[in-house]
């Protein structure tokens, strides 16, 4: 309910910090019960904050708050002159520059230079995603890597039509899919957007049901970052699932179904809609279930394992800590042929412990996520900010640990 006091205009901010903090959250559609879940704090206090009883916090649980809100740019919450959550809590990485350079910059070949055939440009596709999931510096690698590809297949898609240019144009959309991920975490949301569009715009002019499908579950973590409301979110991937033919048995199209639906899941849960959000993860499970314990896409990384540990993201998301990490304790990553998936999902069992306050769990998980890919930790905005806030507050005996992680991190200690 607008608040009769506040005769800001829709563009303007509030005229102090409660005021912004409850234009924010309710923009967001977050009620205050979940965004005092997710900082560990009562309603009463996220309401004594929004009604100016309370003061603006220090950095670190300003930085707390804007993530559970949904707010990148602090200047939403402080009024300040702009002041992006990324400056404190992304990392820069140093290939950056090249991957804006390379989305921004059109290269027009000779139309009388041999493209490489769609077979060859696809195999580098497998090989890109197969950096990416592996061990090492996967973002350094993609770094590397996509420039060159990108201007491949812009020109093979040129250079070709009928069957070969939609092929083509899968591995396009695919490889924007890769920028994407590179693209997260880093303080370029404008380039995340751009990627997640040229996707789906690939996919379509591909005609391809399959690529619309993947490019529909990408989007949605476009849609999600932005502060798209969740039924834009969840319509854009109930339609592309429309598209998806799931009698026939095909394993490709189980796996997008699945994969679309959760999604969906997920997109309810930032919103706090328990029962949509598990009634879509249980049509996801149900998809992974029929493609066997044994089943792991090669590159979506969607099966059994992969649902099973975003039941634990629904529940931090839906505030509720306690069964986040009952399901910690039961999921078994090892199997995940993703070492980046494997770190992101132990990052996501620290987050429901910090939830629960237990830094010796969270510290030990951060470690253990940061080991198994060191460039998946070091670009997380959890993993950036939490650390940043142990290093002041966390407890002695963790210290070395801490400052560990702050040192692998490049965060000052």
């Amino acid at each position: 309910m607008p608040d009769p006091n506040d005769n800001t205009t829709d563009n303007a901010l509030p005229s102090t910090f409660g005021k912004r903090v409850k234009r924010a959250r309710e923009r967001q559609g977050k009620t205050r019960a979940l965004v005092a879940g997710f900082m560990g704090r009562s309603t009463e206090w996220v309401k004594a904050i929004e009604t100016d009883r309370l003061h603006m916090p220090r950095l670190p649980l300003l930085l707390r708050l804007a993530e559970a809100i949904g707010v990148d740019d602090l200047a939403e919450l402080t009024g300040e002159e702009r002041l992006a959550a990324s400056t404190f809590t992304k990392g820069v990485h140093p290939g950056l520059p090249r991957i804006r350079n390379a989305l921004t910059t059109y290269n027009f070949r000779d139309s009388g230079q041999e493209p490489q055939s769609a077979a060859e440009l696809a195999a580098r596709v497998r090989q890109a995603w197969d950096l990416w999931h592996g061990n090492g510096d996967h973002r350094s690698r993609i770094a590397d890597l996509v420039p060159g590809l990108l201007e491949d297949l812009q020109h093979a898609a040129r250079a070709y039509d009928g069957t070969e240019r939609r092929r083509v144009l899968v591995a396009l959309a695919e490889t924007y899919h890769l920028t994407q991920l590179y693209l997260s975490f880093q303080p370029a949301p404008d380039l995340v957007m751009l990627t997640g569009d040229r996707a789906m715009s690939a996919a379509q002019d591909a005609d391809s049901p399959r690529a619309i499908a993947v490019a529909a579950w990408y989007m949605n973590h476009v849609f999600r970052d932005a502060g798209e409301a969740s039924e834009a979110r969840v319509d854009l991937a109930m339609k592309a699932d429309a598209l998806i033919r799931t009698t026939t048995g095909n394993a490709e199209d189980i796996a997008r179904h699945g994969l679309l639906h959760l999604a969906a899941a997920l997109s309810y849960a930032k919103v706090g809609r328990d029962g949509d959000a598990w009634r879509h993860w249980d049509k996801a499970d149900r998809a992974a279930k029929k493609l066997g314990p044994e089943y792991t896409h090669p590159y979506l990384i969607f099966g059994n394992g992969m649902v099973d540990a975003y039941r634990l993201t629904i529940h931090t998301d839906l505030s509720k800590p306690g069964q986040a990490v009952d399901v910690a304790t039961t999921i078994d990553l090892a199997p995940m042929p993703s070492a980046t998936r494997r770190s992101f999902h132990m990052t996501e069992s620290a987050r429901a412990y910090r939830m629960e306050g237990e830094d010796m769990a969270v510290v030990h998980l951060l470690k253990k996520a940061y080991q198994t890919s060191p460039e998946t930790s070091r670009f997380n905005i959890f993993t950036r900010s939490t650390v940043t806030e142990l290093v002041v507050s966390g407890p002695a005996m963790l210290r070395d640990d801490i400052h560990y992680l702050a040192r692998e991190l490049k965060i000052p200690a």
